[in-house]
């Protein structure tokens, strides 16, 4: 997860290894773990760019949100959200979006760097 100033000013290159997950439970533990970065960080106000368009949606409503494990994390990042003045989320394509996978296959490599 790429974190910036409004102004597009890199503050941070955040990634991890979450472990066997799905894709969708992957995505949103990104955007819990970014929330819970800039709330640490006194943030008043977020914009979020996911390439994950079922994330998107069903944060802002459009999808409903069926799977027992999205539900926890759905009502999670829906929490969160409302503790800053303003937060927005927004589609972006995946190859607009390529600072973000560079950063999640670092993380998979260095995880399994450290199995062999």
């Amino acid at each position: 997860m790429h974190v910036a100033t409004p102004q597009g000013e890199e503050l941070a290159g955040l990634y991890g290894y979450l472990g066997r997950a799905s894709n969708n439970v992957a995505e949103y533990q990104a955007l819990l773990h970014g929330l819970r970065y800039a709330l640490a960080r006194g943030a008043r106000r977020v914009r979020v760019f996911s390439d994950s368009e079922l994330v998107v949606r069903q944060m802002a409503g459009q999808y409903r949100v069926r799977h027992p494990d999205m539900v926890r994390l759905y009502r999670e990042a829906r929490e969160m959200m409302s503790r800053f003045e303003r937060a927005d989320i927004a589609h972006v394509r995946r190859e607009q979006n390529k600072e973000a996978d560079r950063l999640a296959n670092r993380a998979l490599d260095e995880r399994a760097s450290k199995l062999d």
